[in-house]
């Protein structure tokens, strides 16, 4: 499966520790999801995404094995929700999914 991500998976290390393998770094493409933008969820500890008509949001793709994505998604937990997405990457436009979270704020996320 195709994600894409725009939070504190984009750490290289935290990806290879919560999905299992140092090899997913390797396919990491920067991407970025337009009509959205990533903001603070309430309380302030991680981001999510909200609706956002001139709005982008910065991330990357990657194609992940199954066991990685069961392994991504106990990471990520209930709150958020595979979403499908159309993303923009150099190569043109291409369908990914990403964890959305309810409960966003309209304060952006800070990196």
């Amino acid at each position: 499966m195709r994600l894409f991500l725009y939070g504190t998976l984009l750490d290289a290390d935290m990806l290879a520790s919560k999905g299992g393998s140092a090899g997913l770094a390797a396919r990491l493409v920067p991407a970025t999801l337009r009509g959205w933008r990533r903001v603070a969820m309430r309380g302030g500890r991680y981001p999510t995404l909200c609706r956002h008509r001139t709005g982008s949001a910065r991330g990357i793709v990657l194609a992940v094995p199954s066991r990685a994505l069961a392994r991504l998604a106990a990471y990520e937990g209930a709150d958020y929700r595979l979403t499908k997405v159309v993303v923009e990457t150099a190569n043109g436009k291409t369908v990914a999914r990403t964890w959305i979270a309810p409960g966003g704020t309209r304060l952006s996320w800070k990196e």
